[in-house]
């Protein structure tokens, strides 16, 4: 005999109601990931600048290819915690981590963070924090390197360079930002998601259960 109500919903039909509150694990998780990209942004100090001055010596302006890395933290931050805030807070944090140890730009690097993660918060916000796919994460890398293409005309006295290199750079950053940033942070969440590490997360969520 069958006993359950028409209109009784099922297990999969009642959905957790969606919050934008922070939990005490979106914080410290969000904090581990910026402790650890902005050491990865150590590394990617004498590696990734290296690359752009090679590049840039090739062709004033093509060094932008080389960036896209110093800008994954919002990345992460977004398609992990989806909260407000945590596009800006990883990239962020990991700036301020990558100057406090110590690099080639001093205080710049927080300049930069907090310009960097502003771009890629945007985008999660133009989608409502309710879109986290490929999509989003490339459009958040690109939005960071506009970004950070901005926050260098005044910082970095672009603004008195020529057009042609202004839009140069302009074209490799972002593009450097949707690949470098936008793709492989999308690859690198799906990674560890697989892994279970994200579990208690909607990002982990939503690869184990299409598995």
């Amino acid at each position: 005999m069958h006993t359950t109500s028409p209109t009784t919903p099922s297990a999969r039909e009642v959905a957790p109601k969606r919050t934008f509150r922070w939990r005490v694990v979106d914080i410290v998780v969000a904090a581990v990931i910026a402790v650890a990209t902005g050491l990865l942004f150590l590394f990617w100090n004498n590696i990734g600048y290296a690359w752009f001055v090679a590049a840039d010596a090739v062709t004033p302006g093509l060094g932008g290819i080389a960036v896209g890395i110093w800008l994954i933290g919002g990345v992460l931050g977004g398609l992990i915690i989806r909260k407000p805030g945590a596009a800006l807070f990883v990239e962020l944090v990991a700036a301020i981590v990558s100057a406090l140890i110590g690099n080639q730009w001093g205080i710049e690097t927080i300049y930069s963070g907090l310009a960097q993660g502003i771009g890629a918060e945007l985008v999660f916000a133009l989608f409502l924090y309710r879109r986290f796919g490929l999509t989003q994460a490339i459009l958040a890398g690109a939005a960071a390197g506009a970004a950070a293409w901005t926050l260098e005309l005044f910082v970095s006295g672009n603004l008195q360079k020529s057009a042609e290199f202004l839009a140069l750079y302009f074209g490799t950053v972002v593009v450097s930002g949707a690949v470098l940033a936008g793709l492989v942070g999308w690859l690198l969440v799906r990674a560890l998601a697989a892994t279970g590490a994200l579990s208690r997360f909607a990002a982990g969520q939503d690869v184990t259960q299409r598995v």
